[in-house]
């Protein structure tokens, strides 16, 4: 007998994404759900959703997302719409634009930073450019 897994798995649902520890990447991610990343991702990660970024997780380029919760490494640059949690162990080199920013004692904060309103036309702005390149 077949089940019918639609109530488990609702068209739509919750989608999530996630690079393993011990996992390189080297490219562009665009996604539409969230995603969380333990291993390297060299390159641009673009999200409609929230990005986590776990303890041995590193990112070198580009992070664009609605959230982000930030545990391991970046040296880059981040737009994030809404907040940007930088936990204890965090370490950001690099431009930060976020709408808000709460930062953990311990965190290793080394970027520019704008915050507010600022940062839809500075996403606005980036993905124009990015687009130029393609």
């Amino acid at each position: 007998m077949r089940k019918d897994r639609s109530a488990k798995f609702p068209e739509g649902g919750n989608k999530q994404n996630r690079i393993s520890e011990g996992t390189s990447i080297v490219g562009e991610i665009k996604s539409e759900g969230d995603f969380r990343i333990d291993g390297k991702l060299e390159g641009k990660i673009e999200s409609t959703g929230k990005v986590v970024i776990g303890k041995n997780g590193f990112l070198k380029g580009m992070l664009i997302c609605k959230e982000a919760d930030l545990e391991g490494a970046i040296d880059g640059n981040l737009n994030v719409e809404g907040l940007l949690n930088l936990r204890a162990s965090a370490t950001v080199k690099g431009e930060v634009a976020t709408g808000r920013l709460a930062v953990e004692p311990g965190a290793d904060f080394n970027a520019s930073c704008n915050m507010g309103n600022g940062v839809k036309n500075l996403s606005n702005d980036v993905r124009k450019e990015a687009g130029k390149s393609a």
